[in-house]
């Protein structure tokens, strides 16, 4: 029986992704060739590793032990890769897998990231978005590096440094009947239309989760991919949304909004960075680590003092 790395890479990959087709195109093979491999596989082992269903596949228990060990041995090639780039110019590009709810990939990230890449262009990052609550499992049972998450989501197990605090607020257009309250519950809101991001981003499916525990239904109008074209959406008396405050305070300047405080606990929440283990990442993901640990105090000392002990709410 001999795996090699792109088998290992493959199995992984079909089987977080429940799919071989998935799994080939995220390995960049081919789906005869994976399929190909797959079989070989399982027949060098002389048992199956895949449950095949009409929705896809999941691992049997020789799977799963499997695809255990081939975390652990890609994660270990990962970072011997990365030590290895300490000590040559021109070697094997690093690569950190990194999953990020809405707020931070849509507001946070992609600042704080292009200045990291620039400066190390050996390594690539694959960031993927995903709700608060499926990053610290992932991250947990070895599917990516790092994640940032919001930490009412839950962490346990999992070691936590603060990225950033990250308030959601109601915009309505000017003159709207919600918009001369300095603060609302999120329920108050609830029967307005909405304007917000796709069905399948995190914060949709964060505010519609919110929603039904109230017994309310959100009314979505449309979605959209960013958050400034929600905000010009709103403008246009489309319906509300409900953004994070930095987007809402940067979309004022030019549209005629306004933001109201959320009172919900959930509207407050501190970002933070996940990892298993620091100490037990390749190099360079440590050091995206301690990146992004530290662009928080970049971002406080260049923080308007008075902007920052504001709640949000602004005419």
């Amino acid at each position: 029986m001999s795996f090699d790395l792109t088998d290992l890479r493959l199995f992984a990959a079909v089987v977080e992704e429940g799919s071989i087709t998935a799994g080939a195109s995220r390995a960049n093979l081919a789906l005869a060739s994976a399929s190909a491999r797959v079989r070989g596989m399982e027949e060098a082992l002389g048992a199956p590793l895949l449950e095949r269903g009409r929705r896809g596949v999941s691992p049997t228990p020789a799977g799963r032990a499997l695809v255990h060990h081939a975390r652990l041995v890609l994660e270990q090639m990962e970072r011997l890769r990365g030590d290895l780039r300490q000590h040559a110019r021109g070697g094997p590009r690093g690569h950190v897998r990194l999953l990020s709810n809405t707020a931070a990939l849509e507001e946070y990230l992609p600042n704080v990231l292009a200045g990291w890449l620039a400066d190390n262009p050996g390594v690539d990052v694959d960031l993927e978005e995903r709700p608060s609550v499926e990053v610290a499992p992932a991250i947990a049972q070895g599917h990516a590096e790092v994640g940032v998450l919001a930490d009412l989501a839950g962490t346990e197990g999992l070691e936590t440094h603060p990225f950033r605090t990250d308030r959601l607020v109601l915009v309505v257009p000017r003159g709207h009947r919600l918009g001369d309250r300095r603060a609302v519950a999120f329920a108050d809101a609830l029967d307005e239309d909405f304007v917000g991001l796709t069905r399948t981003s995190a914060l949709a499916e964060h505010l519609a989760a919110h929603a039904a525990r109230l017994g309310r239904p959100l009314k979505p109008r449309v979605g959209l991919t960013g958050f400034d074209a929600v905000c010009r959406m709103v403008e246009r008396g489309v319906g509300v949304a409900v953004v994070p405050e930095n987007a809402a305070r940067r979309c004022r300047g030019t549209l005629a909004i306004d933001t109201v405080g959320l009172t919900d606990a959930w509207a407050t929440r501190r970002l933070v960075v996940c990892v298993r283990r620091l100490d037990a990442l390749p190099v360079h993901a440590r050091r995206l680590v301690e990146h992004l640990r530290l662009s928080r105090h970049d971002s406080e000392d260049r923080a308007d003092p008075k902007a920052a002990s504001e709640t949000g709410v602004s005419k």
